[in-house]
Protein backbone atom coordinates (compact mmCIF):
# COMPACT_ATOMS: atom_id res chain seq x y z
CA UNK A 1 0.00 0.00 0.00
CA UNK A 2 1.43 3.50 -0.68
CA UNK A 3 0.89 6.27 1.70
CA UNK A 4 0.90 10.10 0.09
CA UNK A 5 2.45 12.74 1.69
CA UNK A 6 1.55 16.41 1.16
CA UNK A 7 5.38 16.98 -0.10
CA UNK A 8 3.30 17.87 -3.55
CA UNK A 9 1.94 20.79 -1.57
CA UNK A 10 5.12 22.27 -1.14
CA UNK A 11 7.02 21.70 -3.77
CA UNK A 12 4.99 24.24 -5.78
CA UNK A 13 6.50 27.23 -6.20
CA UNK A 14 5.27 30.81 -5.77
CA UNK A 15 5.52 32.09 -9.41
CA UNK A 16 4.89 35.67 -10.89
CA UNK A 17 4.68 35.01 -14.39
CA UNK A 18 3.54 38.59 -15.22
CA UNK A 19 0.58 40.26 -16.28
CA UNK A 20 -1.99 38.22 -18.52
CA UNK A 21 -0.28 37.77 -22.46
CA UNK A 22 2.44 39.84 -21.49
CA UNK A 23 4.36 37.09 -19.06
CA UNK A 24 8.36 37.57 -18.67
CA UNK A 25 10.22 35.00 -20.53
CA UNK A 26 11.84 33.81 -17.40
CA UNK A 27 10.57 31.53 -14.34
CA UNK A 28 11.47 32.94 -10.77
CA UNK A 29 10.26 32.60 -7.49
CA UNK A 30 8.66 35.64 -5.37
CA UNK A 31 12.16 35.20 -2.81
CA UNK A 32 13.94 35.21 -6.00
CA UNK A 33 13.17 38.94 -6.32
CA UNK A 34 13.66 39.87 -2.84
CA UNK A 35 16.77 38.06 -2.92
CA UNK A 36 18.54 39.74 -6.39
CA UNK A 37 17.51 43.08 -4.96
CA UNK A 38 19.43 42.76 -1.64
CA UNK A 39 22.25 41.24 -3.66
CA UNK A 40 22.32 43.89 -6.52
CA UNK A 41 22.54 46.63 -3.71
CA UNK A 42 25.40 44.72 -2.03
CA UNK A 43 27.16 44.46 -5.75
CA UNK A 44 26.39 47.86 -6.09
CA UNK A 45 27.80 48.32 -2.66
CA UNK A 46 31.18 46.28 -2.83
CA UNK A 47 32.01 48.05 -6.70
CA UNK A 48 31.94 51.85 -5.19
CA UNK A 49 33.60 50.88 -2.14
CA UNK A 50 36.58 49.34 -4.75
CA UNK A 51 36.67 52.20 -6.20
CA UNK A 52 34.33 51.08 -9.27
CA UNK A 53 32.96 54.34 -10.97
CA UNK A 54 29.10 54.61 -11.51
CA UNK A 55 28.58 54.09 -15.36
CA UNK A 56 27.30 51.84 -17.62
CA UNK A 57 29.62 48.94 -17.84
CA UNK A 58 29.81 48.80 -14.57
CA UNK A 59 26.00 48.58 -13.67
CA UNK A 60 26.10 45.77 -16.36
CA UNK A 61 28.39 43.68 -14.59
CA UNK A 62 27.10 44.11 -11.06
CA UNK A 63 23.35 42.88 -12.85
CA UNK A 64 25.54 40.08 -14.61
CA UNK A 65 26.72 39.00 -10.93
CA UNK A 66 23.82 39.21 -9.28
CA UNK A 67 22.00 37.01 -11.49
CA UNK A 68 24.63 34.58 -10.93
CA UNK A 69 24.60 34.86 -7.17
CA UNK A 70 20.49 34.81 -7.14
CA UNK A 71 20.54 31.72 -9.12
CA UNK A 72 23.02 30.14 -7.09
CA UNK A 73 21.54 30.92 -4.15
CA UNK A 74 18.26 30.29 -5.77
CA UNK A 75 19.23 26.84 -6.15
CA UNK A 76 20.12 26.22 -2.17
CA UNK A 77 16.43 28.05 -1.41
CA UNK A 78 13.55 25.94 -1.19
CA UNK A 79 10.65 24.98 1.21
CA UNK A 80 12.76 22.49 3.64
CA UNK A 81 15.44 25.20 3.53
CA UNK A 82 14.41 28.58 3.59
CA UNK A 83 16.27 32.13 2.91
CA UNK A 84 16.12 32.82 6.88
CA UNK A 85 17.73 29.12 7.41
CA UNK A 86 20.35 29.68 5.43
CA UNK A 87 21.81 33.08 6.57
CA UNK A 88 21.35 31.70 10.17
CA UNK A 89 23.44 28.57 9.05
CA UNK A 90 25.88 30.88 7.38
CA UNK A 91 26.20 33.28 10.60
CA UNK A 92 26.67 30.20 12.71
CA UNK A 93 29.51 29.38 10.91
CA UNK A 94 31.05 32.55 10.77
CA UNK A 95 30.53 33.21 14.15
CA UNK A 96 31.61 29.25 15.69
CA UNK A 97 34.56 28.91 18.01
CA UNK A 98 37.71 27.49 16.19
CA UNK A 99 40.08 25.72 17.38
CA UNK A 100 43.38 27.90 18.30
CA UNK A 101 46.51 26.53 16.20
CA UNK A 102 48.83 29.75 17.01
CA UNK A 103 50.17 29.48 20.50
CA UNK A 104 50.31 32.91 22.42
CA UNK A 105 53.67 33.96 23.61
CA UNK A 106 53.97 35.60 27.15
CA UNK A 107 56.75 38.27 27.85
CA UNK A 108 60.19 37.19 27.45
CA UNK A 109 62.36 37.37 29.63
CA UNK A 110 66.18 37.17 29.65
CA UNK A 111 67.22 36.71 33.23
CA UNK A 112 67.86 33.43 33.27
CA UNK A 113 70.51 33.71 30.21
CA UNK A 114 74.18 34.00 30.90
CA UNK A 115 75.99 36.70 28.40
CA UNK A 116 79.41 36.52 27.45
CA UNK A 117 81.59 38.81 25.25
CA UNK A 118 83.43 37.13 22.20
CA UNK A 119 87.00 37.86 23.79
CA UNK A 120 85.57 35.84 27.49
CA UNK A 121 85.13 32.27 25.33
CA UNK A 122 88.07 31.12 26.87
CA UNK A 123 88.34 32.78 30.32
CA UNK A 124 86.87 30.96 33.48
CA UNK A 125 85.11 32.83 36.38
CA UNK A 126 81.86 34.82 36.20
CA UNK A 127 80.34 34.76 32.54
CA UNK A 128 77.36 37.47 33.32
CA UNK A 129 77.90 41.05 31.96
CA UNK A 130 77.40 43.78 34.49
CA UNK A 131 73.93 45.65 33.08
CA UNK A 132 73.94 49.05 31.58
CA UNK A 133 73.60 52.28 33.61
CA UNK A 134 69.60 53.15 34.16
CA UNK A 135 68.82 49.37 33.05
CA UNK A 136 65.64 48.57 34.71
CA UNK A 137 65.19 44.87 33.86
CA UNK A 138 63.92 42.41 36.44
CA UNK A 139 66.21 40.20 38.17
CA UNK A 140 64.82 36.75 39.09
CA UNK A 141 64.68 35.99 43.01
CA UNK A 142 66.72 33.08 44.10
Amino acid sequence: MLVRTDDEVYRVDAVWLGPPRATFPWRARYVSYGLGLFVMVFVMFVQRRVGIGLDFFSVAWALIATIVITRFLGKRINYERPLGQIITLFRHEITAPRLRTATRGGPVRSGHVKIRHAGDRGRTGSSRVPAPAGWKGSRRAS
